[in-house]
């Protein structure tokens, strides 16, 4: 598989923004990606070297539009650590923004 196969998006949420100060960069992936493909995709893809990949499946969840129910799509998401003093770009652009308001 290859990286851009493996890392679908960055997950840009209050946590995963919290966790990116730490070196910890939250990204949805391939649901069949396991945590080396997900460790060299990243190291490949932004130059860093990674010190931790822990991951999770997110379950989906039933939702409703008047008569119609159905349910979300499930997704696997990683949490990616990175070696200190290493960031990873796509979420400096995120710092940027932060302060505008």
């Amino acid at each position: 598989m290859d990286a851009t196969q493996v890392i679908i998006r960055p997950v840009v949420s209050e946590k995963s923004y919290v966790l990116s100060t730490v070196g910890k960069y939250t990204f949805r992936v391939h649901p069949d990606a396991h945590k080396t493909q997900i460790r060299q995709a990243v190291e490949s893809l932004f130059d860093v070297h990674v010190v931790d990949v822990k991951t999770a499946s997110v379950k989906s969840k039933p939702k409703r539009r008047g008569s119609t129910a159905g349910r979300t799509r499930s997704w696997k998401k990683a949490i990616v650590q990175v070696r200190e003093g290493e960031e990873i770009p796509i979420f400096q652009s995120l710092d940027a923004g932060a302060g505008q308001e």
